[in-house]
């Protein structure tokens, strides 16, 4: 049974909010990607308070942090936020340990797309875990991260949103590192508790390594996950693999799955030509670098990015500009490092020796290696090198370099303008006249940038809003917009002096607790070396006690061992410290005990009795009994001291400037770690008086509505699930569905948290097939599975719980035997009793196409004349009479699972059916 529970994303959420959903398979989970929300939307940052209701995210926070434990699997299908921000803390916090798979593009993506993030958001907030954790419903309490008190502090009026589940840096490492990778096409057989499910990616478009899932198992069948689909060939990437009109529609393995989860988030929207969006784009940057103004193009850091900076790329190259190109992120050049070493998964208009128009002109000039620089020689990578492109990490760096008043083009994340380098930009961007914000996402609700495209849109006549497949112009803001900026800035004066003075108590406190170890330290090894001594002596008296015994002053002998106890007893009673060493070969630990037992308690619970009627105080557990490690010649080794001497002796033998070299590297390194001055977070509201210019052109790579309802009906899946969907949009897909008489009438669309049960009506059972029966099957082999027919008896056995399938007693069928026993009256005597044929059964759909490629191959011309008849042989061949009309051969497809062979009887009449034959599997009753 399939049960399907969306986390996130789900019909009626926002057409931007995160994509988390799972998919039980029997008692097998399933999560399908783990996106997270953008964590400072506009409605919730101004002055947040613990009493202010919870925040948007709580109730998908709350549900996955419930299932994370209990999953058996993880596939990732994009490496963005919306699709993979929320797992690298869910696997460190949460519990998600399941195995996880993606391809190597979108694993590497995802890791750089959520650095971004927490590194944006950590910069400019105080991150507060524990408050985190308890923000959810029935939430433990987990411990908090580490912070460095020594660099950074908090004020307290700087109070942040509740709730805000951001990893750390080396808990994002750590998840991603954990992350199993596969590529296109390679099919994988899942092991343990997802032993005979069966995970195949295959390419989605939209971004680069972007992968539709098909996941096979062998009780519920063949399920499709294809979310944010592109079938347009771009750029940087080639469209999906699901449609390709070039190669037939459909790509054969992902037609008629048993289940099919798609998005729908565009059903309603025609996208204009990527021509028209192209031009647009162009014209808006040329007309507004020609004015001698600026623009900024918020965007993520994530591949999205990458198609954006081919085209202007392509363009600086056509127009030989000199105005600079400008990226603001931390992780932008890592990106593009990793893309120039993975061009395999690149495919679109880019290749690895042309990229762009020169500055002639001229298309297709080859890049000579000459021209590289050292990074790109290292890397072997001829395409994406931009050399017109400069990184900035923060706004500081970028008016440094250029004046507000050059212009150039500036590419700032995140797109969703909530934090970091792209709101820090906009709130002095916005102010300047002739400026302009070009937007290429609509963003999430509750965003800036949300909230500037429901301007641009609702400033547009209704025939050129954007979801009419127009390109709208560009609007004159105006008006004011208050923004909440958060920021971290360095302690100075009182404050900083205030820091100081707790920093140095801090670090006497530290000192003096490591000088009272290490003195603690010294009396414990002098404790030990002085009962070492003590031991040794005890022992030869001891020794020589027992040498002097004999049967005749026995009694002599137990006065003087009990006086050698007594000073022991009172010798050890003086060190009141008991202790084993515990030696591992480099340090030696002394544990001390309070091992007497003392006052009246010793007399009621002692019964050894002295003859003068005195009770004695014995040790008592814990006791650990002192051993001497000795060698073959009776010297105690310590490991440790030799490893002391052979360092001492490495260092004798280093030369003067070897030391000197070393010295000098160690302070530089020192110097190169600049230390980050004491700091506090703080924010403030600031008014803004609008006065740019802004547009938005769709450069998402999503396939629109016309694109899903050509699609999703030449897949023809038997059910089919649709989220990410607003409810017009699902609605309008179910209607287009439900004028095709071959689709499927079991659409469903669940709202958030909502649970579609499918298969529930059907029943399972398992059976074990004796050895005996089982060297009689013949088995007959089709796509991936071995079928066979098997007659037999279902017996139970005491010992075992699972019933088994016996051979029954004769091998004839049953209305065989009937036939033996009722002889007819006109039989003939001594004729044979009449036995009937075996059954056969084909197991298979014959596509025409597939046995049209497979005649070619073995010389037979064929050729589809519509209406499900493909001809073979000479009568194939329209562009010369048929040699024999005798040889050819029509087959026809006369409903579902009817094929109908019709010819005259011939070489190639036979030869077609044994084709058609091997394109099944035939199973003999």
């Amino acid at each position: 049974m399939i049960t399907f529970i969306p986390l996130s994303g789900a019909v009626g959420a926002s057409q931007a909010s995160p994509l988390a959903y799972l998919l039980q398979l029997d008692d097998v989970r399933v999560l399908l990607d783990c996106g997270s929300p953008d964590w400072n939307p506009e409605q919730d940052i101004f002055k947040p308070t613990y009493d202010s209701p919870p925040p948007s995210w709580t109730d998908y926070c709350h549900a996955l942090r419930q299932y994370a434990p209990t999953i058996d699997l993880v596939l990732l299908s994009h490496g963005d936020l919306a699709h993979s921000g929320l797992y690298a803390y869910a696997y460190a916090r949460w519990g998600l340990k399941a195995p996880a798979y993606t391809t190597i593009p979108v694993q590497a993506m995802a890791r750089i797309a959520t650095l971004e993030d927490i590194e944006g958001i950590r910069d400019e907030q105080d991150i507060d875990d524990l408050v985190a954790e308890q923000a959810l419903p029935n939430a433990e309490s987990s411990p908090s991260d580490t912070k460095d008190r020594n660099q950074s502090c908090t004020e307290e009026s700087s109070t942040s949103s509740p709730g805000k589940y951001v990893a750390t840096v080396q808990e994002v490492h750590e998840a991603y590192d954990a992350v199993n990778t596969l590529r296109y096409s390679q099919p994988t057989h899942l092991q343990g508790k997802c032993q005979g499910i069966t995970i195949i990616p295959f390419s989605a478009g939209h971004t680069l390594g972007g992968t539709i899932w098909k996941i096979r198992s062998p009780s519920v069948g063949t399920i499709v996950y294809a979310v944010n689909m592109n079938h347009m060939k771009e750029r940087h990437l080639d469209g999906t693999v699901l449609f390709r009109p070039s190669a037939g529609g459909i790509f054969e393995p992902l037609a008629r799955p048993d289940l099919f989860i798609t998005d729908a988030d565009r059903a309603n929207v025609t996208t204009p030509r990527r021509k028209d969006r192209d031009a647009a784009l162009i014209d808006t940057i040329s007309a507004t670098l020609s004015s001698r103004s600026s623009l900024l193009l918020p965007c993520d850091a994530g591949p999205r990015l990458l198609e954006l900076l081919v085209l202007l790329d392509q363009h600086w190259r056509y127009a030989d500009y000199r105005y600079p190109i400008c990226l603001l992120s931390r992780n932008g050049r890592e990106m593009l490092t990793f893309v120039r070493s993975m061009m395999e998964w690149v495919g679109g208009t880019v290749s690895k020796e042309d990229v762009g128009v020169d500055s002639s002109g001229k298309t297709g000039i080859k890049r000579r290696r000459g021209d590289d620089d050292a990074e790109d020689e290292a890397l072997g990578a001829f395409a994406l090198r931009f050399r017109f492109l400069e990184f900035f990490l923060n706004p500081q760096s970028l008016m440094q370099m250029y004046s507000s008043k050059d212009p150039k083009i500036i590419l700032a994340v995140p797109a969703s303008l909530s934090h970091g380098a792209s709101r820090s930009l906009f709130a002095d961007f916005a102010a300047v006249p002739d400026n302009v914000v070009l937007l290429t996402c609509k963003g999430e609700e509750g965003t800036l940038t949300r909230i500037l495209f429901d301007r641009w849109n609702n400033s547009q006549r209704d025939t050129d809003k954007w979801d009419k497949g127009k390109i709208g112009s560009n609007v004159m803001m105006d008006g004011t917009l208050q923004l909440k900026m958060n920021s971290k800035v360095p302690l100075q004066g009182a404050e900083l002096e205030a820091y100081l003075a707790k920093e140095r108590v801090a670090k006497e406190k530290e000192a003096a607790h490591q000088a009272a170890i290490v003195r603690n330290q010294r009396v414990l090894e002098a404790d030990e070396d002085e009962s070492d001594e003590e031991s040794d002596t005890d022992s030869e008296e001891e020794e020589e006690v027992e040498r002097t015994l004999n049967d005749d002053d026995m009694d002599t002998f137990d006065d003087d061992n009990r006086a050698v106890r007594r000073r022991k007893h009172d010798k050890t009673e003086d060190n009141a410290d008991w202790g084993g060493d515990m030696d591992d070969g480099l340090t030696k630990t002394l544990l001390s005990f309070d091992i007497y037992l003392k006052g009246n308690v010793s007399k009621l619970t002692s019964f050894f009795k002295s003859t003068d009627g005195q009770t004695h105080r014995f040790r008592m557990f814990p006791y650990v009994e002192k051993k001497r490690k000795v060698d073959e010649y009776g010297e105690t080794i310590d490991v440790g001291m030799w490893l002391r001497k052979g360092k001492v002796f490495e260092e004798d033998a280093e030369s003067e400037e070897v030391k000197e070299t070393k010295r000098r590297q160690a302070e530089e390194e020192d110097k190169s770690v600049a230390r980050e001055p004491p700091s506090k977070f703080v924010f403030s509201e600031i008014e803004i008086q609008l006065a740019c210019r802004l547009l938005f052109v769709d450069l998402e790579g999503l396939s629109d509505g016309r694109a899903v309802k050509a699609i999703v009906p030449q897949v023809n899946p038997r059910k089919m699930i649709i989220v990410h969907a607003p409810i017009a949009a699902a609605n309008i897909l179910i209607e287009s569905c439900g004028q095709i008489r071959s689709m499927t009438k079991d659409i469903y669309a669940p709202s958030t948290g909502e649970s579609i049960h499918i298969g529930q009506h059907t029943n399972t059972f398992s059976i074990s097939i004796s050895d005996e029966l089982l060297s009689t099957l013949k088995m007959s082999r089709f796509e991936d599975n071995e079928v066979g027919y098997v007659t037999g008896r279902v017996t139970n056995h005491f010992s075992l719980n699972i019933p088994i399938l016996e051979p029954t007693g004769s091998s004839v069928p049953s209305d065989t035997a009937h036939a033996r026993i009722a002889v007819p009256a006109g039989r003939i005597l001594g004729s044979r009793v009449a036995q009937p044929l075996p059954r056969s059964t084909m197991v298979g759909e014959l596509k025409l196409t597939a046995l049209k490629a497979r005649l070619a191959t073995i010389g037979i011309p064929a050729e589809l004349i519509g209406e499900g008849v493909l001809i073979c042989g000479s009568g194939a061949r329209r562009d010369q009479p048929p040699d024999d009309i005798t040889e050819t051969v029509a087959v026809r497809k006369t409903g579902r699972g009817k094929v109908e062979l019709e010819g005259n009887v011939s070489d190639v009449y036979y030869t077609v059916r044994k084709e058609i034959y091997s394109l099944h599997a035939l199973i003999a009753a």
